[in-house]
């Protein structure tokens, strides 16, 4: 079910708590996750926005990343876990979690924050994945945070144990590229295929106009940093 906002359609609550599978035995709270400020502004029968459980979900988001790396690594020292989880809690890595779920299909947004593309800003996107986190700790507690977060940070603990810093393959291949004076980097979207809810993104990247790499996952962020993990290979930096 979505229900008609402005000039886009927002997925409603109940639709989306479905499609991502999570119950919740409070629904307002999930509402109130979903709501950005710029909503409130236009819409004064709208109770309160987000920023509160963004708050929340922020620092339960910090214990069970730390917890979680503690367990998983049991050898590890305390400098190497501290950059692995701020590179599994940044907002870019947040936001990217938002974007697997399609959560800025569901948000509800203000006019202008709408027209002006929130539902793909990353920090909108990062704040509102920490205000559903607190939602969801709120309604069913740590063990229910604990399940939904846990399978978010296994499809990229790889990546981020791989690289050793916090650091991206996009950001790493950006440095070496403005370095070199050779600018940023761009990306194409050169395929997208698959029902809405489980797209699959072809992505290619650019260097001063020459292709160096592609790479493909289930959200546009996903298949960049594949194709940039490409070209640090064919550029030998990998």
């Amino acid at each position: 079910m979505k229900f008609t906002q402005g000039s886009a359609e927002t997925e409603s609550p109940r639709a989306f708590a479905r499609r991502v599978g999570i119950t919740f035995s409070d629904f307002s709270l999930l509402t109130r996750a979903l709501t950005h400020r710029s909503y409130l502004n236009e819409h004064p029968e709208a109770l309160e926005d987000n920023e509160r459980l963004e708050f929340l979900g922020d620092a339960v988001l910090d214990f069970l990343v730390g917890a979680w790396l503690y367990h998983r690594f049991p050898e590890m020292r305390e400098g190497p876990l501290t950059r692995m989880r701020s590179a599994l809690v940044r907002t870019e890595q947040l936001a990217e979690f938002a974007e697997q779920i399609d959560l800025g299909g569901a948000l509800r947004l203000g006019h202008g924050e709408e027209t002006s593309g929130g539902r793909q800003r990353p920090a909108l996107l990062c704040a509102a994945f920490e205000a559903l986190t607190g939602a969801i700790y709120l309604d069913a507690g740590i063990p229910r945070v604990k399940a939904f977060i846990d399978p978010f940070l296994e499809n990229v603990l790889e990546d981020v144990y791989n690289a050793g810093e916090t650091r991206d393959p996009k950001s790493r291949l950006q440095e070496w590229t403005q370095a070199q004076g050779q600018g940023a980097p761009s990306y194409r979207v050169i395929a997208a295929t698959g029902p809405d809810h489980a797209k699959e993104f072809e992505m290619e990247v650019f260097i001063q106009g020459e292709s160096y790499g592609r790479g493909s996952g289930h959200s546009k962020q996903v298949a960049a940093k594949a194709a940039a993990r490409n070209a640090l290979k064919k550029l030998g930096l990998d």
